[in-house]
């Protein structure tokens, strides 16, 4: 079973082992390995059993370093990156040759950001090779927010995990693209695009891909609980049930057991939304239910990227 600790040393000599360990950040707990070896790459697929054709993030922590990935960094890029790094933004950048092709599943753009994580920035100045880190969770199951949850799921598979806290943010990055110096979102995030406007102006968002995405996390079917997940349309209710659970935003749904319902924030904060998402979900799959009921959240700010998260966790 997993080792659960703050030895940053100790994750390090089994990352340069070419082991894999779980890492926190600001968004959610990663499964890290040397992302220049191909060995360490692959055992990060086989722990989470995740199709090779769904591409990894790397990290690093600084910007200094991004020359050492990347062969080219877009005007609008280096804006973002210089405004927003550390922090829950993922770039995709034009790879070098020193990516190995199974990181980025054979694209040639390369999905990069730096953490802000003091731990996790500790261990990757520790490094002189940048992380592998897709969500420490089962491919397609809800991502993890604190080292226990990791140790739940992937525990009896991996040596260590650095333990961070609970997830600040609660949902995985942003990821935007560049074509001809315009942004183009792939994944809705921790950063809202009112943020990514602010710097770059007027973005396209691009979210969805069925089979071959372009940047991590745009398969249709993503974060799901094991129980069925309705999406409830918003403004209406669900049937009264006595085997049913609900994740509502500030108010609990009539006609189900608040003991079955779980509140994503009471004052309507959708960043404490955010941070309580994935371990609300968590706890509902583990309730004697037999499907949940979910309601949209505003579409501001980071109810965006939950709405799209729990879009993705009733697809089935």
């Amino acid at each position: 079973m997993a080792q659960i600790g703050t030895n940053t040393q100790l994750a390090k000599e089994f990352l340069e082992a070419g082991n894999v360990v779980g890492i926190p950040t600001e968004t959610v707990y990663g499964l890290a390995g040397n992302a220049f070896n191909l060995d360490a790459v692959l055992k990060i697929f086989q722990v989470k059993n995740r199709p090779s054709f769904d591409p990894l993030i790397i990290h690093t922590d600084s910007l200094e370093k991004l020359d050492q990935f990347v062969t080219d960094i877009p005007e609008p890029a280096q804006k973002l990156a210089e405004v927003y790094w550390p922090g829950p933004l993922t770039l995709l950048l034009p790879k070098r040759d020193l990516i190995p092709d199974l990181v980025t599943a054979g694209l040639p753009s390369v999905a990069v950001r730096i953490p802000n994580h003091p731990l996790t920035l500790d261990l990757l100045r520790s490094l002189d090779f940048p992380l592998a880190a897709p969500s420490a969770n089962p491919f397609g199951y809800i991502s993890p927010t604190t080292a226990q949850h990791v140790a739940d799921q992937l525990g009896d598979q991996i040596p260590y995990i650095l333990d961070g806290g609970p997830a600040g943010v609660g949902i995985e990055s942003t990821i935007v693209g560049f074509e001809n110096n315009q942004a183009t979102v792939f994944r809705l995030g921790g950063m809202a695009l009112e943020q990514i406007e602010q710097v770059v102006g007027p973005v396209s968002v691009q979210t969805h891909s069925t089979s071959n995405p372009k940047a991590p996390g745009m398969l249709s079917s993503h974060y799901a609980p094991r129980k069925p997940l309705i999406l409830v349309a918003a403004g209406h209710t669900p049937e009264p049930n006595e085997r049913a659970g609900a994740l509502v935003f500030r108010e609990p749904f009539g006609g189900i057991s608040t003991d079955h319902q779980r509140i994503l924030s009471p004052t309507g904060d959708l960043n404490e939304a955010a941070k309580n998402l994935f371990a609300h979900l968590r706890a509902l799959d583990t309730l004697p239910i037999d499907i949940i009921y979910a309601e949209p959240l505003p579409n501001q700010g980071l109810g965006w990227a939950m709405n799209d998260r729990l879009r993705r966790a009733s697809v089935h």
